[in-house]
């Protein structure tokens, strides 16, 4: 059917009025792909409102031809496209069959078309469709888009648009111009634009423009690719400390070698599905801000799991570490099996809220996704609350007692038992927060744990067993890391490089890069 035709009475395509000819309808509607692009291209030229609304109906399947008459159908009935008179849709009239190279060059029309919107998000939208697909019959539409444009960051894109445009023109100086305009543009696509002209081109005076603004825009994306490789180290960076944090707790300030950690991190990240799913349920009108409420359910649901664990296994193990390894590795399959018989097997899905989702440009191959920014940030609370809390209370000061001198803290009153209780169920419940974190990033299923244990106990060793500085440092440094490395030599090298590093300097320094205290230092 006929959609709602997007409003084009504001368009001004010159200073007197043009109307689409029964001759243009009849080009771009029969004949051969390449007379009929011709013909998009001189309508194109002098287009007003119903020239837009003809090729809307072209791009919706809504034209039909018989003989040499074209209509449009709306309602089951036939519209001029010259005139808008309503007439008999005939029954043996054919629809107008339009190949993909035919739809691009519709599309691409449409969009030039929509640079005249009185809304900026619509000409926004029109200027990127055109960035890959302009070529020198739009450049009249783009010189008076520009004429009339207000908006600047619009204005500077249509000027890069327009220099691709003149890329393939027959002038040589034209395509000179193009080269030095497109030499200053940040974009991937330009850099593609400016390879496949360079291929084709004969004219010296060009082919050397062509080659420098080459070189320009490669070096303008290789500093957005370093960028984006270290934004992508510290978004992983950040990931690592939330996994790591509670582990920190439980194996090196309590000496617990806890392989179900990376299970209570499921705990939370199923516990964020449960959330979004009351709120789907309940209360769709608050969806956005289900997240909100998920961390908190998240953290209590894998603090009480890990409490119920160390009051039911782990503080019978103290001591034992080979014991505590094995028996903890049996509650992991526990763990996963029970996911999967609740869940299923099969991964769920989790949505972003919709303030979590797309992102920010900030150079022409850069953009910092919001889901990756507001776990930074998030990693960045925790931090600072797991560093008050050890620090700065009652209760860090007692598990700190306790990790430093159980005996002395015992005489002096402290219930140690219930302290080991609480400071597990701590770091649990931060490995909870860890699921809730990595549910907005990527899959949650029954194995969700498994693939960060290994990295959460290489960065508590790395960083110094115990020492919250050193798990920030190693989880950072491994991120950044692990993804120059990638670019360089892919994923599965770089996680064999990153790992021989860690040898090697735990080699030089088993301390870590900062000297443990605690249980295990006087042990």
């Amino acid at each position: 059917m006929f959609k709602k035709i997007l409003p084009l009475a504001f368009i001004f395509i010159a200073s007197h009025a043009y109307c689409l000819t029964a001759d243009e309808a009849k080009g771009i509607t029969l004949g051969e792909t390449d007379a009929r692009i011709e013909a998009l291209a001189k309508a194109m030229a002098t287009a007003d409102d119903k020239t837009a609304a003809f090729l809307q109906a072209m791009s919706d399947d809504a034209v039909k031809v018989l003989g040499d008459k074209v209509l449009i159908v709306k309602d089951d009935k036939g519209i001029d496209p010259v005139t808008g008179a309503e007439q008999p849709l005939p029954d043996d009239a054919q629809d107008v069959i339009s190949n993909n190279r035919m739809r691009g060059e519709i599309d691409s029309a449409l969009a030039a078309l929509k640079l005249f919107s009185k809304d900026d998000a619509v000409r926004a939208a029109a200027v990127k469709q055109l960035q890959s697909d302009a070529d020198e019959t739009k450049l009249p539409l783009i010189e008076k888009a520009l004429a009339t444009e207000q908006n600047p960051d619009i204005k500077e894109r249509l000027r890069m648009v327009r220099a691709g445009a003149m890329l393939g023109s027959a002038d040589p100086a034209k395509r000179v111009r193009a080269a030095n305009l497109l030499a200053t543009s940040g974009q991937t696509n330009t850099k593609t634009m400016l390879i496949e002209r360079l291929q084709v081109e004969t004219d010296p005076a060009a082919k050397s423009a062509l080659t420098a603004a080459l070189r320009q825009v490669n070096s303008a994306l290789a500093w957005g690719d370093r960028l984006g490789a270290a934004f992508s180290g510290i978004s992983l960076g950040s990931i690592l400390l939330l996994v790591a944090l509670g582990l920190a707790i439980t194996y090196g300030l309590m000496g617990v070698i806890n392989m179900a950690h990376g299970e209570l991190m499921m705990i939370g990240a199923y516990a964020t599905y449960v959330v979004q799913g009351v709120f789907q349920k309940y209360l769709p009108g608050a969806f956005d801000w289900y997240l909100l409420a998920a961390v908190p359910v998240a953290f209590m649901a894998s603090a009480l799991m890990g409490a119920i664990l160390e009051r039911s296994v782990i503080r019978f193990l103290y001591g034992r570490p080979l014991e505590t390894l094995l028996a903890t590795w049996g509650i992991s399959l526990v763990l996963m099996q029970l996911v999967r018989s609740v869940f299923g097997a099969q991964n769920v899905g989790v949505e972003n809220p919709s303030w979590m989702s797309g992102g920010v440009q900030v150079l022409g191959n850069l953009s910092l996704p919001y889901n990756r920014l507001v776990i930074i940030g998030f990693a960045i609370f925790v931090l600072g609350s797991v560093a008050w809390l050890i620090g700065k209370t009652r209760l860090g000061l007692f598990v700190r007692g306790v990790t430093q001198n159980r005996p002395i803290a015992s005489c002096m009153g402290v219930n140690t038992a219930r302290i080991d209780t609480y400071a597990f169920a701590l770091g649990s419940g931060i490995a909870g927060l860890a699921g809730c974190a990595l549910s907005q990033v990527g899959n949650v299923g029954p194995d969700l744990g498994q693939g960060y244990i290994v990295d959460a106990f290489m960065v508590v060793v790395l960083g110094g067993v115990g020492q919250l500085a050193g798990t920030v440092y190693a989880a950072l440094g491994l991120g950044i890391l692990n993804k120059f490395l990638e670019g360089m030599t892919g994923a599965v090298l770089a996680k064999i490089a990153v790992l021989v590093f860690i040898i090697i300097f735990i080699q030089k320094r088993p301390q870590g890069i900062f000297a443990m205290k605690g249980r295990s230092a006087e042990a």
